[in-house]
């Protein structure tokens, strides 16, 4: 079987995760992405290519040869730099050219519980995508996480930069509706694993924890010694504030649709764990240096040349 392999950001955050993997077993992999000028933590072990959709060609030629495509390309809001519009043109245009390319097989990385009859973009931007994908006919395996957490995460993180901050712990509505944070690593181990099966196949990447908001709120807060009183408060006002708090730090803290798809319960689904990693042990391991940071979601995006661990 052909080992080479092409795993989208590769110097990212998830992408870097399978990359590794994929070295470990001895493959060859090559990434495309969007900052060349980065860091290599690969030590020149993964050829970088950009990720230039705008190229068909380019883009064949680079895949050619590839196994398995792993794709953790998308866009997490939509911002005068970027849009759900053309994350999906754009993952429509890689998808087309793996085809092309006659890649074997195609690893996508979605979001639990995507409808394309969803009023909230995020959630409809990911079921086009993966219709985009089973169009194409290539055979391969969704995945999708609720939430990512370990080495840099954003969202967790944050989590922890707000309560080690502010007084108390702000709480969309009940707090009440759940969610299932699987850790970057055993992601990244199901995502190649996945490169390896064979037909069509969509699998919950969920950690083996489930827990509410207030629930993950008060793990987060007891690991780093940092317990606030919980308030709750209207979604419109959660989104205020962090708006305000985003206008401070410089970034875009949380989204209306993020706290919209939390409170619908879309990062919860009924399924088997994908993950062993537990959330409350992670945390209290890290407990020292959780939250000690902001990490900036648009720093990352503006400067393509830093390290995603001093940004």
């Amino acid at each position: 079987m052909n080992t080479r392999h092409a795993v989208t950001g590769a110097f990212g955050y998830s992408g870097k995760r399978i990359a590794q993997r994929l070295l470990d077993e001895g493959s060859e992999v090559i990434t495309l992405t969007n900052s060349l000028k980065r860091p290599d933590p690969f030590n020149g072990a993964v050829a970088a290519y950009p990720l230039a959709f705008e190229d068909e060609t380019f883009l064949v030629d680079t895949l050619d040869g590839v196994h398995t495509l792993y794709s953790t390309y998308w866009v997490r809001f939509e911002h005068r730099d970027f849009s759900f519009a053309k994350a999906i043109e754009n993952s429509r245009r890689l998808f087309h050219a793996a085809k092309l390319a006659n890649v074997r097989r195609i690893v996508h990385v979605s979001i639990t519980n995507p409808s394309l009859d969803s009023p909230l973009a995020y959630f409809q931007g990911k079921a086009e995508v993966e219709q985009a994908l089973a169009e194409t006919g290539v055979t391969h395996s969704i995945l999708r996480p609720a939430l990512l957490f370990g080495g840099e995460d954003i969202l967790l993180n944050n989590i922890a930069w707000g309560l080690r901050r502010f007084p108390v712990a702000p709480i969309f509505g009940d707090g009440e509706y759940k969610l299932q944070p699987i850790h970057v690593d055993d992601f990244a181990q199901l995502a190649v694993t996945e490169g390896k099966a064979d037909g069509v196949r969509v699998v919950n990447a969920i950690g083996p924890e489930t827990y509410t908001y207030r629930e993950l709120l008060r793990t987060i807060g007891e690991a780093i010694g940092k317990v606030r009183p919980m308030m709750r408060i209207p979604a419109p006002v959660g989104y205020a504030l962090a708006w305000i708090t985003g206008v401070f730090v410089g970034d875009v803290m949380l989204t209306r649709e993020e706290i919209a798809g939390l409170m619908a319960g879309l990062l919860h689904v009924d399924d088997r764990p994908a993950g062993r990693t537990r959330l409350g042990e992670w945390v209290k391991e890290h407990a020292d240096t959780l939250g000690r940071r902001y990490a900036s979601e648009l720093a990352r995006r503006r400067n393509r040349s830093a390290d995603y661990t001093d940004l």
